[in-house]
């Protein structure tokens, strides 16, 4: 087993560049979180020249987090399936995304944009959001209020578990 590689957000493409499919790591610091609604409304503020928050650098972790409960800072926050927002994710790499967090295979054009751009893809486990939402040291809305549990937030974790799915050469942990 490969040791665990502890890592802080924002990352340093040079730090990313070093990782291999199949390594697990600790993230420490902010990430994005949205999913569907907000990838759809982010991309359609891009499309009119004017992205409503930059995310250049940025992580993006594929979650919609349950309300907190008792002194939680967020509820129950497991990965959601990657693979719907897979229209959005060539674009946002070739515009300075550095990498996603999320579970489920990626198709081809994702992985390109990922060796193209030097980004990388992180495997949550899925059906552990209760394990998830105690990395969460805080959370705030940045955008899309309106949306609910798919606004878009900031978090900052502590010793958030994931495995490298795709590296920046484009090696894939689902491929045969």
């Amino acid at each position: 087993m490969n040791e665990i590689k502890r890592l802080t957000m924002p990352f340093d493409r040079s730090e990313l560049a070093r990782l291999r499919a199949g390594d697990g790591v600790l993230l420490d610091g902010t990430m994005l979180v949205f999913r569907d609604a907000g990838h759809k409304r982010l991309f359609e503020s891009i499309k009119n020249g004017k992205p409503d928050f930059p995310y250049e650098g940025e992580t993006v972790y594929f979650m919609g987090p349950c309300p907190p409960i008792g002194d939680q800072v967020i509820g129950s926050c497991g990965p959601t399936t990657s693979c719907r927002m897979d229209k959005y994710t060539p674009y946002m790499f070739d515009h300075g995304l550095a990498a996603q967090i999320g579970k489920g295979k990626r198709s081809p054009e994702c992985i390109e944009a990922m060796v193209r751009n030097g980004g990388v893809y992180f495997a949550a486990i899925g059906g552990a959001g209760a394990l998830y939402s105690g990395t969460v040291t805080a959370a705030e809305t940045v955008c899309y209020e309106d949306l609910g549990t798919e606004a878009v937030r900031q978090i900052t974790v502590k010793d958030f578990p994931a495995i490298v799915a795709v590296d920046c050469a484009g090696n894939c942990i689902y491929n045969d």
